[in-house]
């Protein structure tokens, strides 16, 4: 197949594809129109590179996507009129995204892009496009009343107002392409020739240097005068050295180094929560890991790791770190529970620490910390199976220490002046950054099975209250209702059991109201109903926020009860439900799911204002 045969099936098959995401993108047709016929003319102009890439369409997309928004200049999300209901209803919910929000949604549901691919499509590190996407979903389906299985049906429906739509012949394309080219090439030439009658010859010395009339030193060969940042080195002695564990992590015993490699054979997963070989989206200029391990003779089944990245840039040492806290926030391993989260505001330019405990046998202890310092990045991992595990205000000085081997090299940033942790909110990781997550759950006693959570909907009903209180989180006023349910659906239990949360924003009065409205409930409910005991198992109330937990026992038959958990809680405006509905053998202790109603408490301060 020739070169323009081949660019005009490109173009006839992919042409609708792009204009269905850019005007979804931008909800304004015209302006969409007119940038993918502009990305197309663009492709041609620079088809021999573009037709060799990996995917051709992620090519031409980022262009058509970025000329449609330059383009769409209208006030209002759209302009168009006489829209049918359900498209109108549709570009509504899209105008409630952020723009970031809407392309990650986009490529994601009308492409066969890869997570990975989506999230350097939209320049963003995995976990922070995940964690966007999965937001756009929940706030999408939101509005527009769907489940989020729904959203790509939905868009893909967007496709019959556009199908009409006629297109240039890619003859006509092409004529644009390739005028586009002969005029660019003409202008090189002339700017090429002005350059030599001013300048005269370039003269470059013998470093590979030439000089300016300002006195700059630029490096030959770069016409922009952009200096590419120098490669960052990463010397084996910028690693923490056993001495420094022998004093801060004690029982161990003495430390010694087991290993120290750049990482970069087999899958790369060698800590707990890992989730990519390097945490850098891109391959960092320079890795080390380090692995400690206990002297021998040491019974403490104790091991720390250290691993250190080295990025060209700030900025990509930034989405490095992004890219690490993740991992530990919100750990993909089975049974993961997130214990706590510390802030290290001294430890370098940024820092953070996690305490987590893995459930699934043989249990584990771990404690992490990441950590920035310029350009950067370091982990310290400590995984243990020993009652007693290092604490975490021993790894943050191990942290500390690390920060201050990387920071006296040339691209380190500040150092560390205190490794003091700082009880901190967790990092939104859920769908719905309000709402609990998988890893804020306690294991059930009497599984080994990992929880797993259904996609947030809208709560039109609400399985977390009791028989007491039956709270509505449909009615109006509340907004931004949204209600999960976790199970554990490998341990095949009965189908009533289960942890549901719901959650709703109120104006502050209102919030407030509707706290001790079911509080109220819960008081009088032993009066009222014959059979039920409820007890008060925590009541806190401390400024703008709300946390009470019942325990509410109900005699089913003459010889069956059955003891529900459940908590109510506010910040400000927002308010949460938590309901637990336990089996005869299955069930959580009440003060972890007390602890859980806190946690729940802690996620409400991500939730939207009230509409």
């Amino acid at each position: 197949m020739t070169e323009p045969d081949e660019f005009d099936q490109f173009y006839k098959d992919v042409r609708t594809r792009l204009l269905l995401l850019t005007y979804c993108l931008t909800g304004d047709l015209p302006s969409s129109r007119a940038a993918v016929r502009d990305a197309f003319v663009v492709a041609w102009h620079h088809w021999r590179k573009v037709s060799r890439v990996e995917d051709p369409e992620a090519w031409v997309r980022e262009h058509a996507c970025r000329h449609a928004v330059r383009r769409h200049t209208a006030k209002l999300w759209h302009r168009e009129k006489n829209l049918g209901p359900e498209l109108k209803a549709t570009l509504d919910a899209l105008g409630r995204l952020s723009m970031t929000q809407r392309r990650v949604l986009l490529v994601t549901e009308l492409t066969t892009s890869s997570l990975a691919a989506m999230a350097r499509e939209v320049g963003l590190p995995r976990t922070e496009a995940e964690r966007e996407l999965q937001t756009a979903a929940a706030t999408f389906a939101l509005h527009r009343e769907i489940g989020t299985t729904e959203v790509r049906g939905v868009l893909e429906a967007v496709r019959e107002h556009i199908e009409s739509n006629r297109w240039p012949r890619p003859t006509i394309i092409r004529r644009q392409g390739a005028t586009r080219r002969r005029t660019h090439t003409v202008i090189g030439v002339a700017a090429t020739a002005a350059a030599l009658v001013v300048a005269g010859t370039l003269v470059t010395d013998a470093d590979g240097v030439r000089p300016t009339l300002s006195g700059e030193r630029i490096e030959a060969g770069d016409p922009s005068g952009a200096r590419t940042p120098d490669v960052v080195d990463l010397p084996e002695d910028a690693l923490l050295e056993p001495a420094s564990l022998d004093r801060l992590v004690a029982g161990a015993g003495d430390w010694t180094v087991a290993s120290t490699d750049d990482n970069s054979a087999g899958d790369g997963l060698v800590m707990a929560c890992q989730q990519t070989r390097y945490a850098s989206p891109r391959t960092p200029d320079a890795a080390l890991v380090r692995v400690f391990e206990p002297g021998s003779g040491k019974k403490a089944r104790v091991t720390v790791m250290q691993s250190a990245e080295a990025s060209r840039t700030e900025r990509a040492a930034r989405r490095g770190y992004d890219a690490a806290v993740g991992w530990f926030a919100g750990c993909h391993e089975d049974r993961a529970q997130l214990l706590a989260t510390y802030d290290l505001p001294g430890v370098g330019d940024e820092a953070q620490l996690f305490e987590l405990h893995n459930w699934s046998a043989p249990e584990t202890t771990i404690v992490a910390g990441v950590a920035r310092t310029g350009s950067f990045t370091t982990t310290t991992v400590s995984t243990t199976r020993a009652d007693k595990s290092p604490k975490p205000a021993a790894m943050a000085k191990v942290l500390a220490q690390g920060v201050d081997q990387l920071c006296q090299l040339p691209e380190g940033g500040a150092c560390a002046t205190s490794a003091k942790p700082r009880a901190a909110a967790p990092v939104p990781v859920a769908q719905a950054p309000g709402m609990l997550a998988e890893i804020d759950l306690p294991p059930a006693a009497g599984v080994n099975r990992p929880w797993v959570g259904t996609e947030p909907r809208k709560a039109l009903d609400n399985a977390a209250a009791t028989q007491c209180d039956s709270t509505d989180f449909s009615a109006a006023p509340m907004t931004n209702n949204l209600t999960r349910t976790f199970l554990v659906p490998e341990a095949k239990l009965a189908a009533e059991f289960g942890l549901t949360e719901s959650v709703g924003t109120l104006p502050a009065k209102r919030a407030k109201a509707f706290v001790a409205g079911v509080r109220d409930k819960l008081a009088s409910c032993s009066k009222k109903q014959m059979g039920t005991q409820v007890t008060r198992l925590r009541d806190v109330r401390k400024g703008d926020t709300d946390l009470t937990v019942w325990r509410v026992t109900t005699e089913v038959t003459d010889d069956k009860t059955i003891s529900f958990l459940m908590g109510i809680v506010r910040d400000d405006t927002a308010v949460a439900q938590v309901g637990f509905v336990p089996v005869k053998g299955v069930t959580i202790a009440p003060e972890a799911f007390e602890a859980l109603t806190q946690r729940a408490l802690d996620r409400l301060a991500e939730m939207p204002a009230p509409k």
